[in-house]
This record gives structure tokens, sequence and C-alpha cells, in this order.
């Protein structure tokens, strides 16, 4: 039931079934395709399938999550760190939104994952200094927001200036990945007018630490675009709890923005469930964090957040997965606690050395999905008997 409402809750945000039916009506000139992120592919092949007038254009998505498209052109790129692929596609995209007229339209189609895969490095930065300094972000513990804030003053293509670039009517579709659904804050918000400064960016980098000396660029403070967020963790949360109440189990939705640091999330949600009433599943979503300090094991914010979970209360039966099918560093999307597991050994020791998927991999529970190509956000549920 647990890995049932997991898919559930995918299939919420999968964008075959749910984006044609936010696609307006084909312009007089040209449409130019702009897809970037986890759920790029599937969202260009959704439009392609949806679209009655002439097609072209770019999706740039993560390795292995590509699709066979005719009329858009796919490129596979690097995530969470950018690399030239990604930043050869940005450029490409950036130039042909650049080359549209008020009788087109640039349809650009944003997902989780954008803001690495649409990597266009400002004037004065290069993209050794953009991997490097991604690389200290996601080693800090610092959020999506903050990552964002610092890489939107630093990127020719985000924090509007997409939307920008182009004299053609903007249609942004979205899916949101972030905490509150904001699309400034979704892949850096190509399209979105950004309310962060330089000074935002620079306090973020004080605040863990990290020196960068720039240049920084302002970003555009108003957009002309629309911006249209079509799928949620919030709606997925929903479909998921219909899985519960069709088994007699009572949902209670404790809310899509849960943050914080994945182990300490999972104790504390560990000891929320002994204090709660049974039968319920506690379902949640949101995006925690893992700070790693010296050398980090392998496994994500979903494992690691269940491993703490499961030594904090072992009878329990619980699922931590990542929609988009990739927690981390390995090839699964999170996994499945149950009570079996508390007689295996080794966990305490696995968290701490930010070794979850080498404790999963070991006594079972792992939950491998490959790619999903969609991405709103972590699922967590706890089944509380």
């Amino acid at each position: 039931m647990l890995e049932e409402s997991f898919r559930a809750a995918v299939a919420a945000a999968d964008p075959l079934k749910i984006l044609g039916a936010h696609l307006p009506r084909p312009p007089k000139g040209r449409t130019f395709v702009a897809a970037a992120g986890k759920a790029a592919a599937a969202m260009a092949l959704a439009v392609e399938r949806n679209w009655s007038g002439k097609l072209e254009g770019i999706a740039v998505t993560r390795y292995r999550h590509g699709l066979p498209t005719k009329h858009i052109k796919v490129v596979e790129a690097g995530h969470p760190v950018p690399d030239e692929a990604g930043e050869r596609a940005a450029a490409e995209i950036l130039d042909q939104a650049k080359r549209l007229g008020a009788d087109d339209l640039l349809l650009v189609l944003i997902s989780g994952g954008g803001s690495s895969l649409l990597s266009l490095p400002a004037p004065g930065v290069t993209m050794a200094q953009l991997k490097a300094l991604t690389t200290q972000l996601l080693r800090s513990g610092a959020d999506i927001r903050e990552m964002n804030t610092v890489r939107k003053h630093l990127s020719a293509i985000a924090g509007g200036r997409l939307a920008a670039a182009s004299r053609a009517p903007v249609l942004a579709l979205i899916i949101s990945d972030v905490v509150g659904d904001d699309p400034t804050h979704i892949a850096s918000g190509p399209c979105a007018a950004d309310p962060t400064t330089i000074d935002d960016a620079k306090a973020v980098l004080a605040k863990y630490g990290i020196e960068f000396r720039g240049p920084f660029s302002e970003s555009p403070k108003t957009s002309k675009a629309t911006n249209k967020v079509i799928a949620t963790a919030l709606r997925s949360l929903e479909a998921a709890a219909v899985v519960f109440q069709e088994n007699g189990i009572r949902p209670v939705i404790l809310g899509d923005a849960i943050t914080g640091e994945a182990r300490e999330v999972g104790a504390e949600m560990a000891r929320l469930a002994l204090r709660s009433k049974g039968p319920a599943a506690l379902i949640s979503g949101g995006e925690c964090t893992v700070t790693i300090k010296g050398e980090g094991g392998r496994g994500g914010r979903c494992s690691e957040f269940l491993l703490a979970l499961g030594i904090e209360a072992p009878h329990l039966w619980a699922i931590a997965a990542d929609t988009d099918g990739i927690d981390g560093s390995e090839d699964n999307a999170g996994a499945v606690w149950s009570p079996a597991l508390a007689k295996q050994p080794g966990a305490r020791e696995s968290l701490d050395r930010h070794d979850s998927y080498g404790f999963f991999k070991e006594v079972g529970g792992l939950v491998v999905t490959g790619p999903t190509r969609t991405n709103i956000n972590d699922y967590r549920a706890i089944l509380v008997p």
C-alpha cells in the first residue's frame, strides 16, 4: 500500500496525463518550445501529442531522462552539478528566444532540476566556477531557495532573463518542486520576475562560509510572461490520500512544505507518529537537506530521513521517496521501513556515515522506479497502527 500511494502521487504530476489541458491555441507565427528540468522530455512529448500547429524547440533534461520526440530536440545534461552540455543547450534556447517576433509564441516548460540543466553563466563567470560553486552549495546544507538565489545572480538565462529576451508572448507551464510553488523559485525562475538581489546572493554565501567574488549581475524585477503552475506537491499528496482512504485508513496530510535536516525531521516525524492515534497514514511532502561533513556515504535525503525515523520508531511502517525517481547519489527513489528491519545491525552507524543507501541495499527496502520524468518534491507516508 505504501508504494501504491507513492505511485499515485507521481501519477498526479505525470506530464503526459495533465499537460495537454493547459496548452493555448497555436499562434499565427512560430511556436518555439523551451523545456528544462527532470520532466522536460515528458513535457515536450506531451506538447507534441496535443499540438495542432507547427512546432520546434529544445528540451534539456537530466542524463537518462530523455524520450523520443519528433519536433523538439532533447538534450541530456548534468544534474545536480551543471555541465557544458546544459550550457550549450541554454545558449541555443536563449538565442532562439531572441529571434521570435510579436506573432510567435515562446512556450516554456519548467520543472525541478532546471536550475542546473539550464545553466548559462553570466559574462565573466565560467562553467568551471559554476560547477565548483554548485558543489559547495550542495554540501553546505543550503536549501533550494538559497541555492537558486545565488544561481540567479550568476546566470544569463535564469531569474526572468529568458522571458525578458523574447519579443514574443511567453507562456511558462510549470511543475513545482519547491515549497510554496512560487515560479521565481522553480528552476530559478527563467520567466518570473525575481525579487532577490545581489546582496541576497552574497548573504547566502556568507551564511555558509563560501567565498566567491563573482561577478554578480542583477536580475529583472518585472516580467510580462504568464507563469502557470500545473502540478504541485499538495495535489499529489491528495492523490495519495485517496489510496489510503480506499483501504480503510484515515489519511492525515501534514503539509507539503516540510523542510529541515533530513535526520532531524525523520526523528521528529517518528515522535509525532508515536503520539498519533491510528489507524492512520501521516502523509507529507517538502524537501529536506543533508549536511555532509567530511566524506559522505551513499544515499539521499529521503533514505536518510527514513533511516532516522526507523531508529526512533522501529515498529512502524513508512516510505520516503523522491518523486523524480532518484534519491541523491544512487539509483533508488527512496526506501520503505518495516518492523523487520529493526533487527538488522548497523542502522545508527550508517546514519552517521550518511550511508542510508548502503544500509537499505544490504537489508532490503529500496524503492527503485527509474526516472519518473516528473518532479514534485519528496513523498513520505507513515502508517500508524
